[in-house]
Formats: C-alpha cells, sequence, structure tokens
C-alpha cells in the first residue's frame, strides 16, 4: 500500500510527495542505498559545479554521504563546467532508500512538452518495437501519461531528465537494453536529435508499473530557467525551502512547438506562465499525471 494511503493521511494543500519521516538513514533497514549521485559536467565552469555540490551536500549529502560519480565527453581538465543547478529545500528523508523499500524505479520533480520537430519518429519507431516485443510492457503501466489514445499518437510529456533518480537495475534490464538497441539502429538519435529525456521516459511509462514512478514534490529543484518549488505551505515551511511556490515551473505554451522556424529562438516570442501552484492549468503534463495516478 503506497504510504500516502496510510490512516492518518488526510488530503489536501499540505499533499506532499515523499515518504514519512521514518525513511531517515539513521532508522531505515539499512544505513544507506546502493546508489550514487552522478553529475555530468563538462570543462570551463568550475564554479558553477562547485556551487551544484555544495548546495546539494548541504540540504541533502551530509547526512547521507553517497559518493559522486562525475562524468564528462572528454577528459576533466583543472577547470570544469556544470551542472550549475540548484537545490533549495533540505532532505531530510533519504529518497534512495524510499525508493529502494517501496519498489520504487524512476523518480523526478519536472515534467514537461519535448520538441515535436526533434522527435518526429520517435514514437512511430517505439509502436514498432513494442508491436515486435510485447512481452516488454507492463502491466498497470503509465502509458497514459504519454498518450491521450491509448497509445496511437504521443503527447510529448516526458519527465525532464537533468534531475532524475533512477535504478539502474532498470537501464541495465532486458527491457530497456533491447528498446534501446532498436531506437539507436534506426539512426534518429543522429537524425533528429532524439534526446535522453523522452527516451527515458517513454521506457519507464511502458516498462515499468504507474506505481514505480514516483514525484518528489519535496525537492526543490533549479535548472535555469526552470524551477520546481514544493507546492503546499506545510512542505514548503518543512524543506526550509528558498525558492517562491508561486514561481515553480508551470507552462503551456512554451515546449508545444511543432516545428522550428528560421531564427526560432529570435523570432518566435516564448511565453512562460508561471501558475500559483497546486493550480496545473497551464501545467498540462503534470495535470496528465495527477490523472493517472
Amino acid at each position: 500500500m503506497p504510504w500516502s494511503s496510510s490512516p492518518d493521511y488526510i488530503p489536501g494543500d499540505d499533499y506532499v510527495g515523499l515518504p514519512p519521516p521514518h525513511y531517515t538513514a539513521g532508522n531505515s533497514t539499512q544505513a544507506r542505498a546502493n546508489a550514487t549521485i552522478l553529475m555530468l559536467a563538462r570543462n570551463g565552469d568550475v564554479d558553477g559545479a562547485v556551487r551544484s555540490v555544495r548546495e546539494l551536500e548541504d540540504k541533502f549529502n551530509h547526512k547521507f554521504g553517497y559518493p559522486w560519480v562525475f562524468l564528462n565527453e572528454e577528459p576533466f581538465s583543472d577547470d570544469f563546467k556544470r551542472p550549475d543547478v540548484h537545490f533549495h529545500c533540505e532532505v531530510d528523508q533519504d529518497p534512495f532508500v524510499y525508493m529502494e523499500e517501496n519498489d520504487k524505479l524512476y523518480g523526478f520533480t519536472i515534467t514537461m512538452y519535448e520538441y515535436h520537430a526533434t522527435i518526429p519518429t520517435l514514437w512511430d519507431t517505439v509502436k514498432k518495437f513494442i508491436a515486435d516485443n510485447p512481452q516488454y510492457v507492463a502491466k498497470d503501466n503509465a502509458m497514459a501519461y504519454q498518450s491521450d489514445n491509448g497509445g496511437d499518437s504521443y503527447n510529448l510529456c516526458h519527465f525532464w531528465s537533468n534531475f532524475e533518480i533512477a535504478s539502474m537495475d532498470f537501464w541495465r534490464g532486458e527491457a530497456y537494453s533491447k528498446y534501446f538497441e532498436a531506437l539507436d539502429n534506426t539512426g534518429g538519435f543522429y537524425y533528429e536529435r532524439w534526446g535522453d529525456a523522452p527516451v527515458h521516459s517513454i521506457a519507464v511509462s511502458l516498462f515499468a508499473r504507474k506505481d514505480q514512478i514516483h514525484f518528489f514534490d519535496n525537492i526543490g529543484y533549479e535548472h535555469n530557467p526552470y524551477t520546481h518549488c514544493p507546492k503546499g505551505k506545510g512542505l514548503w515551511e518543512q524543506g526550509k525551502c528558498s525558492c517562491n511556490p508561486e514561481r515553480s515551473f508551470g507552462a503551456s505554451r512554451l515546449f508545444h512547438i511543432p516545428t522550428f522556424p528560421h531564427n526560432f529562438f529570435i523570432e518566435t516570442n516564448l511565453e512562460l506562465n508561471l501558475v500559483h501552484l497546486p493550480d496545473y492549468d497551464g501545467y498540462s503534463c503534470m495535470r496528465q499525471w495527477d490523472r493517472i495516478g
């Protein structure tokens, strides 16, 4: 039974997407999950990387001591870059242990639309893979998050992979490995620029049960220009958050753009709709997720 269904759970504006307080390193069944913190970094901006590591250590990892892994597309120089992200809330509960103990495979904080122009044939490729390999599709999956018509078309919603907590067993498993191999063989990563976010999101939505995917509402996360700030006063105060919940990410028109015109970013007036949480009217993908949850 999900923790939020316990007898003392009272739904309301203080709803939180986090485990109850007992999920800490000190009183869990194990001191720490078998997990690591992975940062993708490039050479050139050590200040951003140092600031990001410092914030995550201050807000969370000094309590738990998870190891860090840094990956770069080339050998690291003495000064290296990125990702210059910010963590706005204290995280007193261990999300890795929570996921491990509750059979969660994937966790996210932000969900949004993908640019259709970068994935014009991705969904057709996925449908062919599923038709050829139906045994990999999980019962009670989350496909309804990404398709409004039973899988005929893709609504472009995906989990933003700039922040994700995922099981390595899932990425190494047969279903994802075969899926990735099939996608890679088409050349779509190169010719269309298929991104890791929709590729990951489609995989977990199809190959995992929807109750194995978790929204970490309690983790205040920012990667400029997008921020997730906890949406309940109680949760915001509990985390001693430094973000403004009224400035949390919500966009209805920013990503749902079918083509890239010439000088797209110069000529197109992009509008970011800041929503007064928990009103999801401008945040269609989050509303879509809540609808199937």
